[in-house]
């Protein structure tokens, strides 16, 4: 019993059928996570560096929390950047692998 692949998203479909569109998403999403991840390492070991010092003083009182689910917001936008850039790369590779289809 033979299965058929997947077929491709209605989203992943329109970005192969507008290629430039999808290079300039693919820029986007490229120049996003770069600039969300750039000091997205050294701000997080600094709150935690902060957080483990103030204990629950600096958690609650001095709003280490706020910037503890803002930096978690700034990796989950980041990790979308990425994905989309992932998405359209592969939609851009298999486009210029077997031709347009």
């Amino acid at each position: 019993m033979a299965t058929s692949p997947p077929s491709p998203s209605r989203l992943a479909a329109w970005l192969a059928a507008h290629a430039p569109a999808c290079f300039l998403l693919m820029s986007a999403a490229f120049i996003v996570f770069g600039l969300l991840s750039l000091d997205l390492v050294r701000l997080v070991a600094a709150n935690a560096g902060f957080l483990w010092r103030s204990g629950w003083d600096g958690l609650i009182a001095d709003g280490g929390w706020l910037q503890l689910l803002e930096l978690m917001l700034g990796v989950l936008a980041a990790i979308a950047a990425y994905l989309v850039f992932k998405l359209c790369e592969h939609v851009l590779v298999q486009r210029l692998a077997f031709g347009r289809r």
